[in-house]
């Protein structure tokens, strides 16, 4: 279970993925999320916060590059989750400033949209997330690099 892939009818089944993520995720996480603009990777973050009982607005961090959440879950408490956009990113100082290297920590998760443009400031992703178009739908093939990533995505449940 390296490597999956699903056909998600609709941006309603986008969310569902997400949220269905939610459920196995843990803290330690790095998640890298590809696309084109417009493929749902802001709609999978906002399913996934969702799951995870956020109820504040979810909005893409294409200006701001990080949108920090913080949520709660009765198992393990307060988790951060660190949602980055760096489709806008080209200043490395920016990074090293603003401190951004410190939310990949034990105790966050970091989604990355459009991590190439930082690849090398980076840490190795434990998830990778491809949404491809098609039509309405999307194609999700999901990739996992650890072994912390592979626990957790065993306990995700069907029809996932």
């Amino acid at each position: 279970m390296d490597d999956f892939t699903l056909d998600l009818a609709d941006e309603a089944a986008t969310i569902a993925l997400g949220a269905a993520l939610a459920q196995v995720m843990e803290p330690n996480l790095t998640i890298y999320l590809h696309g084109n603009l417009g493929a749902g990777k802001t709609t999978l973050v906002r399913g996934l916060l969702q799951g995870l009982d956020y109820q504040g607005k979810v909005k893409s961090p294409t200006y701001t590059i990080v949108e920090p959440y913080e949520v709660n879950r009765a198992s393990q408490g307060a988790m951060n989750i660190y949602h980055f956009d760096l489709y806008r990113f080209n200043d490395e100082e920016e990074w090293e400033s603003a401190g951004f290297r410190d939310y990949f920590n034990a105790q966050s998760i970091c989604l990355i949209e459009w991590p190439e443009r930082a690849a090398h400031l980076l840490p190795i992703p434990d998830i990778d997330v491809y949404i491809l178009m098609q039509g309405v739908g999307r194609s999700v093939r999901i990739t996992l690099h650890s072994q912390h990533a592979r626990q957790c995505m065993q306990r995700l449940k069907q029809p996932y």
